[in-house]
């Protein structure tokens, strides 16, 4: 049985008070495994970005919990949960949030300087996960001077150098056009996605549904189904 990366219970987040109050989640329980690519999808307002800040560490709960590999991120001191994700958790936002003045290595090492690392030994690593999402000769040309799939695949470069154990993809293919989109998700299939690692990804691109293992489906803030077998049960 895998084992489970994400396991949510109960996640519930609203906005305002009094007559202004607007509920964007509502009690939604779920877990994510390793070794799983799982989508969360529906229409715009359903809640999605809300629930993917929630169990990503960004944003506070109003009520239920989150855990990542047993530990209740929610319960962590402010300092701790930044450490926690720093180590732990990957993000590939949909605008790349790539810094222009820096070149494609200098945006990858980004994490690592984070956590301290020496910078030639950052610059190093960041080197060699661009060459494995495929952009080795990019790595001293600055942001601009890239096409928005090899953007995209830098911006993954960034988010797999620390080796975290959970990726977040927050609507990856949006800014991209069809076959691009495509041969990005499916690289991450094979590529990014292991045994030891969990992929979320919130997306309303339909034509890379099928790299998915499980479709979450949300409606009005509620978890309306999980299609596909639960590999809990495989």
């Amino acid at each position: 049985m895998p084992k489970a990366a994400i396991e949510a219970a109960g996640l519930t987040k609203w906005f305002g008070t009094g007559e202004a109050k607007t509920m964007a989640v509502r009690e939604v329980t779920f877990d994510a495994y390793f070794g799983e690519m799982l989508y969360i999808v529906g229409p715009s307002g359903s809640g999605k970005t809300t629930l993917l800040s929630m169990i990503s560490g960004i944003l506070r709960p109003n009520a239920g919990t989150v855990k990542i590999e047993g530990v209740d991120i929610w319960g962590l001191s402010a300092d701790a949960l930044a450490d926690f994700r720093l180590q732990k958790i990957g993000f590939v936002f949909q605008d790349y949030h790539l810094f222009p003045r820096l070149t494609t290595a200098e945006n990858v090492a980004i994490p690592l300087i984070l956590q301290n690392r020496p910078w030639d030994e950052a610059l190093n690593e960041a080197r060699r996960d661009l060459e494995v999402v495929g952009l080795k000769e990019r790595a001293e040309l600055p942001p601009v001077k890239l096409s928005g799939g090899e953007q995209q695949r830098v911006a993954i470069g960034r988010a797999i150098v620390a080796r975290p154990d959970i990726l977040i993809f927050d609507e990856p293919t949006a800014s991209l056009d069809g076959e691009t989109g495509r041969n990005i998700v499916s690289f991450v299939r094979q590529h990014v996605l292991s045994d030891q690692r969990c992929i979320v990804m919130v997306t309303h691109d339909s034509r890379i549904f099928e790299f998915s293992d499980r479709i979450m489906r949300m409606e009005d803030g509620k978890l309306k189904a999980i299609e596909r077998e639960s590999l809990s049960a495989q």
